[in-house]
C-alpha cells in the first residue's frame, strides 16, 4: 500500500441503512451491455477459468480463480453474490474479469471493511486497505460485475475512520466497462502508486454511487457515459450531503480526472452536494478535474459547487466545467468554465493517450 496519509471522515454524521428498495429507487440499476475488446497481453495461449459460488465450476471464489490465472486469462464469474475481498496483483497483467450474464446486477463482489476496521492483528485497514476489489495489474478489464462496499456508518458508531473503498484501481491501461461500483465514502480510488507515473483508468457505460469523495485519487481516470448517483445522507435543502470527488493529482501531471458525456443523479434535496474538493497528500498535489457535457441534478450547489479541504482552497486546484446541462448546471465566479479552445484539450483521447497512444474508446 502506498504511504499516503489516511483522510479523516467528513464528520460524525450518521447515515440510515439503504435497503434494496431504497437502492433501487436511488437509481442503482443495471447498466446496458456493450461489446468491448479484452486488454492486450503477450501470452501464447489464453484460458477461461470459471467461477460459481454453488460449486458447479472449478472455482468457488473469484480470488481462487485469480490466483490460478496466468497473465491474459479470463476469469468468468457465474451469477451470484461473492462475499470476499479480491486482489489482482501486478503479475496478472492482461487479466479479464467478466460477469457471465452480461448484467452487472447478476454478479456481485461485496465486502464491508472500513478504514477503521481492525485486521486480525489489531491494526486498521486504512483507506486503500478497505477495498473490496484491488486491481494492481496493467492492461486489465472488468466487465459485467458489481463491486460494492456495504460498510454503514450507522451500524458501526465505534469506527470513526469511515472510508470504505469498493474499487482500488492502481494500474495502467485498466478498463472498467458495464460495471457498477457502490459505496458511501471513497467508493472508487483512482490511484497512481508513483504520483508522477503513468497510470490510466477508463470507465465506460458503468454506474458509480457514493456520498463523500467517492471518486478520488491521483491517477488519470476518465468516466465516460457513466451514471453517477449522489446518495442522500438526509441533509436539508442548502445543507451538506457530501462531495462527489477529491482529486489529488500531482502538479506535474496535466490530466487527473475527467467526467464526460455522463449523467449525475441524486434523490437528495436541492443545493446539498459539492462537485469536489482538493485532497492534498503532499505539497505537490494540485487536484485536476473536469466535468463536461454532463447532466447535473438540482442537488448540486448551484452558486458554488467546489469547496476547500484540509485548509487548502479549491481555487488552488484545477477544477473546471464545460457545457453541462440540467438543473444543477450554471456559470459564475465560483464555477470556472473551459473555453471552446481549452475544451478541445480536455477530452477522453487527450487524458488517456499518454506516451503510448492508448485509445480504449476507439
Amino acid at each position: 500500500m502506498p504511504a499516503h496519509p489516511r483522510r479523516r471522515p467528513a464528520g460524525r454524521r450518521r447515515l440510515a441503512l439503504f435497503g434494496a428498495a431504497v437502492v433501487a429507487a436511488a437509481g442503482l440499476g443495471a447498466v446496458p451491455l456493450v461489446v468491448h475488446a479484452d486488454a492486450a497481453a503477450t501470452v501464447s495461449a489464453r484460458r477461461t477459468l470459471v467461477v460459481a459460488a454453488d460449486g458447479s465450476a472449478a472455482y468457488r471464489t473469484v480470488q481462487s480463480a485469480v490466483d490460478a490465472a496466468a497473465p491474459g486469462d479470463t476469469v468468468l464469474v457465474a451469477k451470484g453474490t461473492y462475499r470476499e475481498v479480491v486482489n489482482v496483483p501486478v503479475a496478472k497483467a492482461g487479466l479479464t474479469v467478466k460477469g457471465a450474464t452480461g448484467n452487472a446486477e447478476d454478479v456481485v463482489i461485496t465486502y464491508d471493511n472500513a478504514a477503521g476496521t481492525r485486521r486480525p492483528d489489531g491494526s486498521a485497514y486504512g483507506t486503500e486497505g478497505s477495498a473490496t476489489l484491488t486491481v494492481s495489474a496493467n492492461d486489465t478489464t472488468l466487465t459485467g460485475v458489481t463491486v460494492q462496499n456495504t460498510f454503514e456508518r450507522s451500524a458501526h458508531p465505534e469506527i470513526t475512520d469511515t472510508q470504505g473503498v469498493a474499487l482500488a484501481a492502481r494500474g495502467d491501461r485498466q478498463s472498467y466497462v458495464n460495471s457498477r461500483f457502490i459505496g458511501h465514502q471513497d467508493t472508487v480510488l483512482n490511484w497512481a502508486p508513483s504520483a508522477t507515473g503513468q497510470y490510466r483508468q477508463y470507465f465506460r457505460n458503468s454506474f458509480v454511487a457514493g456520498d463523500v469523495d467517492f471518486v478520488f485519487g491521483n491517477a488519470t481516470a476518465v468516466y465516460e457515459h457513466v451514471s453517477i448517483t449522489l446518495r442522500d445522507r438526509g441533509a436539508a435543502a442548502g445543507g451538506n450531503n457530501g462531495y462527489l470527488s477529491a482529486p489529488n493529482t500531482a502538479s506535474a501531471k496535466p490530466y487527473g480526472i475527467l467526467i464526460t458525456d455522463s449523467a449525475i443523479n441524486s434523490p437528495a434535496k436541492a443545493n446539498t452536494f459539492y462537485l469536489g474538493r482538493p485532497w492534498h497528500t503532499g505539497s505537490d498535489a494540485v487536484g485536476q478535474l473536469v466535468i463536461r457535457d454532463t447532466r447535473l441534478p438540482a442537488a448540486v450547489k448551484s452558486a458554488s459547487p467546489w469547496t476547500d479541504m484540509g485548509g487548502f482552497s479549491w481555487k488552488s486546484a484545477r477544477f473546471a466545467e464545460y457545457a453541462n446541462t440540467g438543473p444543477g448546471a450554471g456559470t459564475g465566479t465560483n464555477r470556472p468554465q473551459l473555453t471552446d479552445a481549452q475544451a478541445a484539450k480536455y477530452t477522453t483521447r487527450a487524458y488517456l493517450a499518454g506516451s503510448d497512444g492508448w485509445n480504449p474508446a476507439g
